[in-house]
């Protein structure tokens, strides 16, 4: 059986269908032949496709978020990958707002505060900055594990925390 993916190409409504016969081919477009793909150097292609030739340039590639920038030509373009699998669960709707919640931010070591970077009632995202926090001589900037609204802030700038001690509560 063929493994199939589903390419969305600069978040265009219809994804393409790209699939391999065997785990070692190369992926195609469903019902064509695999073009001829040769890297010529780390991030850059050159791509043979219907009797054409491409220079293809990976810009960027963020595989938690399956995504690719590329650079084809003078053209860009932000290719997302999905497999069979996750196009089934979003389809049936599993996993939607299955984004992750911070509850509490503890500190990750002994230090002392130097800086809260938000007041209660801030809505965080993931990777957000929280606050800094100076140990062993080094400024740390301790970003959100997740999303939340800051309900309470325990840490108090310029104060020396412990290992484990809430630093901020969320909502």
């Amino acid at each position: 059986m063929a493994a199939k993916l589903l390419a969305n190409v600069n978040a265009e409504a219809q994804p393409l269908e790209l699939e391999r016969p065997a785990p070692n081919a190369p992926w195609a477009l469903a019902g064509q032949h695999a073009p001829d793909l040769v890297r010529t150097a780390p991030g850059t292609y050159s791509l043979v496709h219907q009797g054409r030739s491409y220079k293809v340039l990976v810009v960027k590639h963020d595989a938690e978020a399956r995504t690719t920038q590329l650079r084809v030509g003078g053209h860009s373009y932000t290719v997302r990958m999905e497999d069979e699998r996750a196009m089934l669960m979003k389809q049936l709707g599993i996993g939607q707002g299955a984004k992750s919640v911070v509850r509490e931010l503890k500190a990750p070591m002994p230090g002392l505060v130097l800086k809260v970077l938000v007041k209660e009632g801030d809505a965080v995202e993931k990777n957000d900055p929280l606050l800094v926090l100076e140990a062993m001589k080094m400024e740390n900037v301790i970003k959100s594990a997740g999303e939340g609204v800051v309900k309470k802030i325990h840490a108090v700038e310029r104060n020396a925390v412990e290992k484990g001690q809430l630093l901020i509560g969320f909502e």
